[in-house]
């Protein structure tokens, strides 16, 4: 078994534990999840970089040494890593990474036909600061078709982290808000009302610096026990 097998494992039993634990334990487990609702866990999907870029910053629109940005709409997501107690989850690891502005990921086992861009990074890291914030600018990736297997299925726009805390490791995914392949999506649709709220972006005014035409994004991601 795994590492990630039996970090699963061990992380369904904890909450099996304390969902069903009786009347007798009903007061500690209320009181223990009484703040925010936990960022739930979703699949990391196939294409976590094999070889990661030699850049892997928290600007994923600008390489060093290329004259043009990635292509796409700029998006400026932010936000704050936090424990269910709304405190602060400090030098937590943050790692992202997602398609490109028309849908395809740079990963050899990505068979979308759309072209790759060279200036786009594709993957970035940041540790949180002592208040929990975190910063990326990106691009806002594209809608794609999942495959042959499911010409049907398309993924709506999306954004992969994986957040080590001190005590949880968190494997999540990212939504735009107000996209119109988010309800029929293979792994959204089957997130519960509060779940889908947790794991979508919010909106916010631009400004200062920011590009005109750029997103500015807030998402706070929430760690069962920081």
């Amino acid at each position: 078994m795994n590492h990630r097998m039996r970090f699963l494992m061990r992380r369904r039993i904890l909450q099996t534990a304390l969902t069903a634990g009786g009347l007798a334990a009903a007061g500690p487990v209320q009181r223990a999840f009484a703040g925010l609702p936990e960022t739930p866990m979703q699949t990391m999907g196939p294409f976590y970089p094999i070889t990661r870029p030699l850049e892997d910053d928290a600007d994923l629109t600008l390489l060093k040494g290329h004259a043009e940005r990635a292509q796409g709409k700029v998006v400026h997501l932010m936000g704050r890593v936090l424990d269910t107690n709304g405190d602060p989850v400090r030098n937590a690891k943050i790692e992202l990474w997602q398609a490109n502005a028309h849908g395809r990921y740079a990963h050899p086992a990505d068979v979308n036909p759309a072209p790759l861009d060279p200036n786009f990074q594709g993957f970035g890291i940041q540790t949180t600061d002592a208040e929990g914030q975190y910063r990326f600018k990106t691009i806002k990736p594209a809608a794609y078709a999942i495959g042959p297997m499911n010409p049907d299925a398309v993924r709506p726009p999306h954004i992969h982290f994986d957040v080590y805390g001190a005590n949880t490791r968190l494997v999540t995914q990212m939504y735009f808000p107000g996209e119109p392949e988010n309800d029929g999506d293979i792994i959204f649709k089957y997130l519960n009302a509060t779940e889908q709220a947790a794991a979508t972006a919010t909106v916010l005014p631009g400004g200062g610096d920011a590009e005109p035409d750029s997103i500015t994004l807030r998402w706070d991601i929430v760690l069962l026990a920081g």
